[in-house]
């Protein structure tokens, strides 16, 4: 497979991959042949969303200035490939699919360029180019496998309609446990109630720091924490864990090929609470995915952006291009395609 360019190995061989999600844009620029990329430069700030889903425009003018401060320091003149990894590209990417490939072109020669679901880059980040599964778990949840014939996904759904087992999803659950208690209905957790007056404020006041929120579901993550910390004493954190290690071992039974010896791998900001968390998903997964293998994961969304940008740019991606999921395209339209282009 022939990487499209003019012919010149330095630049098809030098690549761009960004990890954009609820925090920001991460960024990376790179060169096939060699085994470092740059250390990542970040916004700070998430790309916005409108009436056409993710905003191409803000993308980049958060991306440019990122970009060329990179291919400065590392001495890069045009990027070959490019590799963009963002949250909500499967449902909101359309303006994101129509315009950004056109606008690398144009700002830095880019000839190949590969848009990826965060679910994707997460997946390849965490088990490579290999059948499986992946939890990726942060404020939100989505699970992903492959067979590596087409791509399944389960949940990712956002906070109103699903992400359950998500940070926001076990956050919102310990605060709803608190008010029981603090209004002396069944079902409360007085050790909640506490952690969320230390938190919150008095509960009276709530609702008003929660439902005019735009980053509600950070905020409603940023409690989850607090659940694991109480989950050791106190029965009702352990039963929302447990619950949500339920709902995470649902979505990835959902998404598991069935046949031989699939990998799963766990993703995300979430599992840095530690066992009060990781027990009972181990339980479940053991539980209901029995011919499949928990291993660790490898790496984060961006390492799976640069992995991708470097198997796409040497002829090697090995993964499905589905045209929502994942795809790849050649903006000035020049010979060399590569194969499972969408």
């Amino acid at each position: 497979m022939t990487v499209p360019g003019d012919g010149s190995p330095d630049d098809v061989g030098r690549f761009l991959a960004v990890d954009s999600g609820g925090s920001g844009l991460r960024v990376v620029v790179g060169e096939v042949g060699g085994s470092l990329t740059s250390a990542p430069l970040s916004s700070g700030e998430p790309v916005r969303t409108g009436a056409r889903g993710i905003d191409p425009g803000h993308f980049m003018e958060q991306l440019a200035p990122l970009v060329r401060v990179l291919a400065e320091k590392a001495a890069v003149g045009e990027l070959g490939t490019a590799v963009i990894g963002a949250a909500g590209l499967a449902t909101l990417g359309d303006g994101l699919r129509a315009e950004l490939p056109g606008a690398l072109a144009r700002e830095f020669g880019v000839r190949t360029v590969a848009l990826a679901a965060d679910a994707v880059t997460a997946y390849v980040g965490a088990l490579g180019a290999r059948p499986g599964a992946v939890v990726a778990a942060g404020t939100g949840l989505i699970a992903i496998g492959t067979d590596l014939t087409g791509w399944r996904r389960a949940d990712g759904w956002g906070h109103l309609l699903g992400d359950c087992g998500g940070g926001a999803w076990i956050g919102r659950a310990g605060l709803e446990a608190a008010l029981r208690a603090y209004d002396g209905r069944d079902g409360g957790s007085g050790a909640l109630l506490s952690c969320a007056e230390e938190q919150f404020g008095a509960m009276a006041g709530l609702p008003g720091q929660v439902y005019p929120r735009s980053d509600r579901p950070a905020v409603l993550a940023a409690f989850a924490p607090r659940v694991a910390e109480c989950a050791a004493h106190d029965p009702v954190a352990a039963d929302i864990l447990r619950a949500a290690a339920r709902h995470m071992a649902e979505s990835a039974v959902a998404v598991c090929p069935a046949g031989g010896e699939p990998q799963v791998a766990l993703t995300g900001g979430l599992f840095q609470m530690g066992e009060p968390l990781l027990v009972p998903l181990h339980e479940e997964l053991a539980k209901r995915l029995p011919h499949a293998r928990v291993v660790p994961a490898a790496g984060d969304p961006l390492d799976g952006a640069v992995r991708i940008a470097r198997d796409l740019a040497a002829g090697a991606l090995a993964l499905p291009c589905d045209g929502v999921m994942l795809s790849v395209v050649s903006p000035k339209g020049l010979p060399g395609e590569p194969k499972g282009t969408r």
